[in-house]
């Protein structure tokens, strides 16, 4: 048994470090306090395990400055990670993560509970201690706070003095410490034993263990693919390891599957990683400049750049010539229509990978033709998609972007009057939803329907009628995005019409500039500039709000950003199951539990081979707020009862979850409604704070439901004055608690609560 204080002296002297194969730090918030509150409870936290090696051949993250015996920790880095950074108030030397999930821990003395540091509820209450500055300074500075305060001194010696005492203990508590010994145990031994141990932890990838090995002889390996990684994303590319691994691969081996690599030496690994890192650089530059795809949301396709990396390699470096580049993106372009990686994605890449080392670009094409009998045009129904995640998305950028698309409303190049375009919806929902034709969500947001234009003209266009705009445009730029010419079918209930003639329009432009690559027509005059295309969510669409306000809570709580509007396909057969909302691949937080997706259109989806294939499926944005919900309360130790997640589609709390409605409405609902609307918008104004979630349901449920709602309050004033803790509206319902006009909604010492919680805050009051 080892105290953990040991531990931390052996991390500061570098005695204890990681093997680089291991992933970084990804707990949240919730396991930081679920931690620490086991550890005060004395419930055991599990063992730790670890390698005991001399260090010397091994490629470690962390500083070894002394010599002799290394203990690299294998099973406990997120256990020990979180306990180092919090009684030492620093990351570790071996650190990789967000350090903001261990700092600002405070520990309430009254009620021995752990929360994250909040001005409004802690500010000037001695009770929450910095359990940070108590194992740094000791008991001393806490207990004089209390001490000299008068709601404290009472309890100082008989309560609060013991307890943080036994917070402190926390530092001597014993681990158990496994250790793997012997001249035997390889790192591939090692890494099979990790994954034993580490079944419910964060996993390793195929990826991660195929570097392990090559980590042991090349110790810069995974830094130098985090760095590159980095970079790219900085250009607003987001690849993954083992996205660029896959490149690695084929640039060494010319093969698919991670275990190819048993075989390369290290040096050969890093020759062949440098020339995977120029060729798609190369790769990225060529899309970007002459097919205008130069950012993550219209990069589709990825798995075919390891194939022209592969090319790039056997072509020293640089294709051809123009042609062959050209050509090259033909196949780019029909591989990644097709989904030709998107299921078996190995099986298909060793396939391509094999042709293209016998017969280059053209062996690739032929065979992708010979694939689909000889048919390589672009069809109407390519068109057909929905939504940003669908195939056709990306291809109806580009062709905007390369046959220069002119902005509807000034005619003018697009990306000539601004750096960034926006989404237009030629028909908008709105009115689309209002004509009773009964239009589904698949036709209300189809790929047909969709234009780019700039900033300006997006907000002189919104909201309008087709039939009253389309007629004011040019011509010209109306034909160059391809907005049918007959004025029968911009009136709405023609919109399906509509939408068949624009797809045979956008059909023909698409073959028309594919053909043009493949005999090399294409002129190689000017680059395509890149540009922004805005991510904002309509606030016309209630749904949209309500994804996006989603997305903003569950990345600012730790979790993973995941893929936005994603194609899900069948790793079988390739068969797209789902075009998801949103879709985490890996767990909520990297590498920890199965695949997350949230699907509004559950009757456009395949559930069943979704949940077949392991994903927890969400068909609405409460389900999965909900189930996020218990997963922090069973992390935190707030909730016993294991946090069993919703059952797949439902769109419901359980029955014992669904909160009960007092009758404590004003007479005039509507009354109440417009004034929360109206001190919503002036929150907006004065405090720059935007709750778009309840802003939207109160425009869909009414302010009082909305509450009800989204706090699953007994009283709409119980939801009010405990909002600050639920950490969404905090602001904007504080403010309203204290508004004279719902008055007979709160009692005087409520009012007294939330106006305190606003002085504190330096809220000047929305009377002002």
């Amino acid at each position: 048994m080892t105290k953990l204080s040991t531990i931390l002296d052996q991390i500061d002297v570098g005695s204890m470090l990681l093997p680089e194969f291991q992933r970084g730090y990804v707990w949240n918030r919730d396991q930081v306090r679920g931690l620490m509150r086991s550890l005060y409870l004395g419930y055991p936290v599990g063992a730790l395990l670890v390698w005991e090696t001399d260090g010397t051949d091994q490629a470690v993250r962390g500083s070894a400055s002394t010599a002799g015996q290394k203990q690299l920790l294998l099973d406990g880095q997120q256990r020990v990670t979180t306990l180092y950074g919090i009684i030492r108030g620093r990351a570790p030397a071996f650190f990789e993560g967000d350090p903001s999930a261990f700092t600002d821990l405070r520990f309430h003395v009254e009620t021995e509970s752990f929360q994250f540091y909040g001005p409004v509820k802690m500010k000037g209450d001695p009770r929450w201690v910095d359990v940070t500055s108590l194992f740094r300074d000791g008991i001393g500075p806490s207990a004089e706070a209390l001490g000299a305060h008068p709601d404290t001194r009472s309890k100082l010696y008989t309560e609060y003095l013991p307890r943080l005492q036994k917070l402190l203990n926390i530092a001597e508590k014993p681990f158990h410490a496994e250790q793997i010994t012997g001249a035997d145990k390889t790192v591939d031994v090692v890494v099979d034993i990790f994954n034993r141990v580490n079944s419910g932890g964060t996993k390793l990838s195929k990826g991660d263990l195929a570097l392990a090995r090559i980590c042991s002889e090349w110790g810069d390996a995974r830094p130098t693919m985090r760095r590159n990684l980095d970079r790219w994303a900085e250009r607003g590319f987001r690849f993954t390891p083992d996205w660029l691994l896959r490149n690695t691969t084929a640039v060494a081996t010319g093969r698919a599957p991670f275990s190819a690599l048993e075989n390369v030496e290290a040096g050969e690994f890093q020759h062949a990683l440098n020339g995977a890192m120029d060729h798609v650089d190369h790769v990225l530059y060529l899309l970007g400049s002459r097919l205008g795809l130069d950012h993550d949301r219209v990069l589709f396709g990825r798995y075919a750049i390891p194939v022209l990396a592969r090319h790039l390699q056997n072509s020293g470096g640089r294709f051809a010539g123009g042609a062959d580049a050209d050509r090259a993106l033909y196949w780019y372009v029909h591989a990644a229509l097709r989904g030709r990686f998107a299921g078996s994605t190995e099986t298909f890449l060793a396939k391509d990978l094999e042709t293209v080392d016998k017969a280059g670009v053209d062996g690739v094409i032929t065979s992708l033709a010979r694939s689909r009998k000889g048919n390589m045009r672009i069809d109407a129904q390519d068109f057909e998609g929905v939504g940003r995640g669908a195939r056709s998305y990306p291809l109806l950028y580009l062709l905007t972007r390369v046959r220069q698309g002119l902005d509807l409303v000034s005619g003018r190049p697009l990306g000539q009057d601004s750096a960034s375009l926006e989404v237009h919806e030629i028909f908008p929902k709105a009115h689309l939803a209002k004509a009773g034709a009964g239009y589904t969500r698949a036709e209300l947001n189809a790929i047909g329907n969709v234009v780019f234009v700039g900033p300006t003209s997006a907000m002189h266009l919104s909201g309008a009628a087709p039939a009253d705009y389309l007629a004011g445009l040019s011509a010209e730029a109306r034909r160059s995005q391809w907005v049918p010419e007959d004025p029968d079918l911009w009136r709405i209930e023609n919109y399906r019409a509509f939408l068949d003639a624009r797809r045979e329009l956008l059909a023909a432009a698409a073959n028309d500039l594919l053909d043009d690559l493949y005999e090399g027509r294409h002129p190689w005059q000017g680059e395509l500039q890149s540009v922004a295309v805005s991510d904002d969510a309509d606030e016309s669409d209630a749904r949209a709000v309500q994804i996006a306000a989603l997305l903003e809570e569950l990345v600012e709580l730790g979790y993973t950003e995941p893929a936005r509007d994603a194609e899900i396909a069948d790793p079988d057969t390739g068969r797209v199951l789902a075009v998801a909302e949103l879709f985490w691949s890996d767990g909520l937080q990297a590498g920890q539990g199965k695949p997350v997706v949230l699907e509004l259109d559950p009757d456009e989806s395949d559930l069943p081979r979704l949940a077949e294939l392991g994903c927890e499926v969400f068909t609405s944005v409460e389900a999965l707020r909900g189930y996020v919900r218990r997963r922090r309360e069973t992390e935190s130790g707030d909730r016993t009862d294991g946090g069993a997640a919703l059952p797949d589609g439902s769109t419901a709390l359980p029955d014992d979850e669904v909160p009960e409605v007092a009758p404590d409405a004003p007479a005039d609902d509507t009354r109440y409604d417009t004034a929360v609307l109206d001190l919503i918008q002036r929150c907006r104004d004065d405090l720059r704070y935007n709750p778009r979630y309840f802003r939207v349901m109160v425009t869909e449920y009414g302010a009082l439901e909305a509450t009800r709602r989204l706090l699953g309050a007994q009283a709409v004033s119980d939801g009010f004055v405990t909002l600050w803790e639920r950490g969404r509206l905090d602001l904007t319902v504080e403010a309203l608690v204290v508004e004279e006009r719902f008055a007979e909604l709160f009692t005087d010492e409520e009012r007294a609560v939330a106006r305190k919680r606003l002085d504190d805050f330096g809220y000047a009051g929305v009377n002002a």
